[in-house]
Protein backbone atom coordinates (compact mmCIF):
# COMPACT_ATOMS: atom_id res chain seq x y z
CA UNK A 1 0.00 0.00 0.00
CA UNK A 2 1.07 3.79 -0.80
CA UNK A 3 -0.20 6.43 0.74
CA UNK A 4 -0.05 10.42 -0.61
CA UNK A 5 0.41 12.83 1.90
CA UNK A 6 -0.42 16.39 0.84
CA UNK A 7 0.01 20.25 2.47
CA UNK A 8 -1.48 23.04 0.98
CA UNK A 9 -0.53 26.43 1.60
CA UNK A 10 -4.19 27.92 1.40
CA UNK A 11 -5.51 31.61 0.64
CA UNK A 12 -6.80 31.97 4.74
CA UNK A 13 -9.62 34.08 3.28
CA UNK A 14 -10.58 30.84 0.97
CA UNK A 15 -10.61 28.28 3.44
CA UNK A 16 -14.43 27.16 2.34
CA UNK A 17 -13.59 27.06 -1.28
CA UNK A 18 -10.34 24.78 0.06
CA UNK A 19 -12.92 22.91 1.99
CA UNK A 20 -15.41 22.38 -0.78
CA UNK A 21 -12.45 21.54 -3.44
CA UNK A 22 -12.03 18.37 -0.76
CA UNK A 23 -15.42 17.47 -0.99
CA UNK A 24 -14.96 16.83 -4.45
CA UNK A 25 -11.89 14.92 -4.49
CA UNK A 26 -12.92 12.65 -1.20
CA UNK A 27 -15.50 11.10 -3.33
CA UNK A 28 -13.31 11.13 -6.77
CA UNK A 29 -10.72 9.12 -5.22
CA UNK A 30 -13.04 6.64 -3.64
CA UNK A 31 -14.61 6.44 -7.27
CA UNK A 32 -11.19 5.28 -8.83
CA UNK A 33 -10.22 2.68 -6.66
CA UNK A 34 -8.18 4.59 -3.96
CA UNK A 35 -9.16 5.09 -0.30
CA UNK A 36 -9.52 8.69 0.69
CA UNK A 37 -8.42 9.03 4.18
CA UNK A 38 -9.93 12.80 4.27
CA UNK A 39 -9.10 16.42 4.55
CA UNK A 40 -7.87 18.56 7.68
CA UNK A 41 -8.72 22.32 7.59
CA UNK A 42 -6.71 25.12 9.95
CA UNK A 43 -8.61 25.98 13.01
CA UNK A 44 -5.99 26.65 15.71
CA UNK A 45 -2.44 27.90 14.45
CA UNK A 46 -1.55 28.71 11.35
CA UNK A 47 -4.33 29.89 9.12
CA UNK A 48 -3.19 29.19 5.90
CA UNK A 49 -1.94 25.03 6.18
CA UNK A 50 -4.01 22.12 5.22
CA UNK A 51 -3.48 18.14 4.99
CA UNK A 52 -5.10 15.48 3.19
CA UNK A 53 -4.36 12.12 2.44
CA UNK A 54 -5.46 8.63 0.42
CA UNK A 55 -3.63 5.46 -0.18
CA UNK A 56 -3.98 3.13 -3.18
CA UNK A 57 -3.16 -0.63 -3.21
CA UNK A 58 0.35 0.05 -4.96
CA UNK A 59 2.35 3.04 -6.95
CA UNK A 60 1.00 1.54 -9.96
CA UNK A 61 -2.51 1.26 -8.74
CA UNK A 62 -1.75 5.34 -8.51
CA UNK A 63 -0.30 5.69 -11.47
CA UNK A 64 -3.59 4.21 -13.34
CA UNK A 65 -5.61 6.66 -11.01
CA UNK A 66 -3.54 9.52 -12.16
CA UNK A 67 -4.37 8.65 -15.62
CA UNK A 68 -7.64 8.60 -15.73
CA UNK A 69 -8.22 11.88 -13.58
CA UNK A 70 -6.39 14.01 -16.47
CA UNK A 71 -9.40 13.03 -18.86
CA UNK A 72 -12.54 12.50 -16.53
CA UNK A 73 -14.85 15.57 -16.58
CA UNK A 74 -15.68 15.69 -12.80
CA UNK A 75 -11.63 15.58 -12.45
CA UNK A 76 -11.34 18.50 -14.22
CA UNK A 77 -13.93 20.53 -12.70
CA UNK A 78 -12.40 19.81 -9.55
CA UNK A 79 -9.16 21.07 -10.80
CA UNK A 80 -10.60 24.26 -12.62
CA UNK A 81 -12.63 25.01 -9.37
CA UNK A 82 -9.49 25.34 -7.26
CA UNK A 83 -7.82 27.87 -9.81
CA UNK A 84 -11.00 29.69 -10.21
CA UNK A 85 -11.19 29.99 -6.80
CA UNK A 86 -7.27 30.45 -6.02
CA UNK A 87 -7.93 28.53 -2.85
CA UNK A 88 -4.60 26.49 -3.23
CA UNK A 89 -1.72 29.12 -3.39
CA UNK A 90 1.03 25.78 -3.32
CA UNK A 91 1.30 22.32 -2.55
CA UNK A 92 3.66 19.54 -1.47
CA UNK A 93 3.40 15.95 -2.58
CA UNK A 94 4.59 12.72 -0.46
CA UNK A 95 3.98 9.09 -1.02
CA UNK A 96 4.54 6.90 2.37
CA UNK A 97 4.06 3.40 3.65
CA UNK A 98 1.34 3.33 6.64
CA UNK A 99 1.91 1.39 9.33
CA UNK A 100 -1.89 0.08 10.61
CA UNK A 101 -1.14 -2.42 13.06
CA UNK A 102 0.67 -1.79 16.82
CA UNK A 103 3.04 -4.82 18.18
CA UNK A 104 0.08 -6.50 19.86
CA UNK A 105 -0.16 -8.40 16.87
CA UNK A 106 3.44 -9.25 17.24
CA UNK A 107 4.68 -11.97 20.16
CA UNK A 108 7.50 -9.55 21.19
CA UNK A 109 9.18 -6.17 20.32
CA UNK A 110 11.93 -5.75 17.63
CA UNK A 111 15.13 -6.20 17.92
CA UNK A 112 18.40 -4.15 17.45
CA UNK A 113 18.12 -5.44 14.15
CA UNK A 114 15.28 -4.19 13.04
CA UNK A 115 15.29 -0.92 14.10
Amino acid sequence: MITCFLKYTLDPTKVKAFENYGKMWIDLVNRFGGMHHGYLLPHEGASNIGYASFSFPSLADYEIYRDKITSNPDCIEAFEYAQRTHCILHYERSFMKPIFSGNADRAKLPNQDEQ
